[in-house]
């Protein structure tokens, strides 16, 4: 069987349990099986444990204290959609197929994406849960807590810890340099936090008389833009830093 073969059928089987978890709904278990076969077939066990390194601990850390984390959002926290797994693992997905075992470069690139994404998702989960109100990255005015754009000390750690995280798997597989992807993790989570308080959506809620994020909230009346470009939403977000995370973990790597 060739390492094609052996990686559709390895992101087959995690989709489909991923699935089965609730972890991922079915179109995101169907966008994770076209990310993971193309890291599989491409990347080979080395890009898999990259992959495994944010996907494991964020699908964890997602289901940690998630009743709080209902009631600060407003909403319903369900299974990751394929937007979601497209925003976090597209990326990287597409260095992967662009031959991360032929250059260090895209290599660098491939796990610097999935540091940020994992940075990113760290410090969301964790950061919800800090006892200390959120402030934004850019005014440092305080805010409302799971809004994005804000940041705190338990938040920002968690974010540095999952970047190590993904990095120090990289660097015991051999697939990039510890440093380099590190540091891409760490822009891509800070890209996330400046673009979440500045050019993203922020929609106001009638109903409700409300804040969130979403062109419908989740009593399902429609909302209406406050702030930001209405066409970028969290998604557009952690896409953007992902692609910064991959674009600094190259460059760090060539230095």
């Amino acid at each position: 069987m060739t390492q094609a073969a052996v990686g559709a059928t390895l992101a087959a089987i995690v989709a489909a349990l991923a699935y089965r978890t609730r972890a991922l709904s079915l179109g995101g278990a169907v966008a994770a099986f076209v990310v993971g076969a193309a890291i599989f077939g491409r990347g080979g066990w080395p890009a898999a444990a990259v992959l495994f390194a944010f996907f494991l601990p964020s699908s964890l850390l997602s289901r940690a204290g998630s009743a709080r984390k209902r009631t600060i959002a407003g909403e319903r926290i369900g299974p990751r959609s394929g937007w979601q797994v497209l925003a976090n693992g597209g990326v990287a997905a597409l260095c992967a197929l662009g031959g991360i075992g032929a250059s260090a470069t895209l290599a660098a690139a491939f796990a610097g994406a999935f540091a940020a994404a994992s940075a990113d998702t760290w410090g969301t989960e964790i950061g919800m849960l800090s006892r200390t109100p959120p402030v934004s990255i850019l005014t440092f005015r305080r805010l409302q807590a799971g809004r994005s754009g804000g940041i705190t000390v338990l938040g920002s750690a968690a974010a540095c810890a999952g970047s190590l995280c993904v990095a120090a798997v990289a660097a015991i597989t051999g697939v990039a340099p510890f440093w380099s992807v590190a540091l891409g993790g760490i822009a891509g989570a800070v890209a996330d936090s400046v673009l979440g308080a500045s050019l993203q959506a922020l929609r106001w809620c009638p109903a409700c008389a409300c804040e969130c994020e979403t062109l419908h909230h989740a009593c399902g009346a429609r909302t209406t833009l406050r702030r930001g470009a209405g066409w970028l939403e969290n998604d557009g977000v952690n896409f953007a830093a992902t692609l910064c995370g991959a674009a600094v973990g190259a460059i760090a790597a060539g230095l």
